[in-house]
């Protein structure tokens, strides 16, 4: 089970990002940038945050028409999650969210970066909140200190979280104690979820 990190994973260079690109899959971006639409699947790396930004930055810049983010995530890196929630909200144009398969854990924090209105998924979906987890090593004293440092992130988190399904704090504290699965109509129950969709003219 994938659970939110706070380890810092190495960075690809701009040749390698480059080497990643196929032919095939160039037609592929333009028609995704086109119909203004960026896709976050897998892991949450910082590798994945830099180029999701610079995809959301870039349409940003060449109008403010809505923007629309497919997630599909088991999670990953706080931090990264973090990088692409607030660069969501930076932005001016409006970014609507779909959530398919799995919106797990760093890619719910990914989820509420919108408006309730603004946060969709596909029948199928499911959700998955819960605390933040890291690998503590090194002398006791480091230790201490990152053990602090979970615990101020899994506060702000609980906070961001209660703040976007209008649950009271002690609920999400209580649900995100371990891990909390929802489906599609519990997420709206929960607050998380705006609407569930069958097909793209619904995505209103």
């Amino acid at each position: 089970m994938s659970h939110l990190y706070m380890s810092v994973p190495a960075r690809l260079e701009d040749d390698e990002d480059e080497k990643t690109k196929t032919p095939q899959s160039i037609p592929v971006d333009k028609h995704l940038f086109d119909a203004r639409t960026v896709l976050i699947t897998g892991p949450i790396t910082q590798e994945l945050a830099r180029d999701v930004c610079s995809r959301l930055l870039a349409l940003a810049q060449v109008s403010n028409d809505p923007i629309t983010v497919i997630v599909s995530s088991p999670g990953g890196h706080v931090e990264s999650g973090d990088m692409i929630h607030d660069t969501i909200r930076f932005i001016r144009p409006d970014v609507r969210i779909l959530g398919m398969g799995w919106v797990a854990s760093a890619g719910a924090l990914i989820y509420v970066s919108v408006p309730k209105e603004l946060r969709f998924c596909t029948p199928n979906t499911r959700f998955l909140l819960h605390q933040p987890s890291g690998g503590a090593g090194g002398m006791a004293t480091d230790i201490e200190i990152q053990a602090r440092e979970i615990l101020k992130m899994r506060d702000r988190l609980n906070k961001i979280f209660a703040d976007a399904t209008g649950q009271p704090i002690e609920r999400i504290e209580k649900d995100t104690d371990r891990d909390y699965w929802m489906s599609p109509e519990e997420g709206i129950e929960y607050g998380l979820v705006g609407k569930v969709v069958a097909n793209v003219d619904e995505l209103k």
